[in-house]
Formats: structure tokens, C-alpha cells, sequence
């Protein structure tokens, strides 16, 4: 018996939890959600770290 490992980067994961975020609280589709976390994390990352603290 031999189970596949599936890798998931901590990106995806975060892109992830941002979504279900999203869709939980928004009458967004899961693409416009999805679309909308990548675009919210991208926004993030790219910040100062003065500016995000």
C-alpha cells in the first residue's frame, strides 16, 4: 500500500485560508474570491514591514 504525498506550499495555504475568508463573508463567486486572495496576499507581501506592523 503506497499513499501519495501532496505537497501544498505555506502560499497556498495562505491563499487558502484568505479565500474561505472572503467567500464566507462575501456574496462573491469562489473565482472572484480566489482572485481576490491572490491580489490581497501579492498586496501584503509587497508592503513595507513598517507599514504592515
Amino acid at each position: 500500500m503506497t499513499s501519495e504525498v501532496v505537497f501544498v506550499s505555506r502560499y497556498d495555504q495562505r491563499v487558502v485560508l484568505v479565500r474561505d475568508v472572503l467567500k464566507a463573508d462575501t456574496g462573491l463567486t469562489e473565482a472572484a474570491c480566489q482572485a481576490l486572495a491572490v491580489r490581497l496576499l501579492h498586496l501584503i507581501d509587497e508592503a513595507p514591514e513598517k507599514v504592515r506592523r
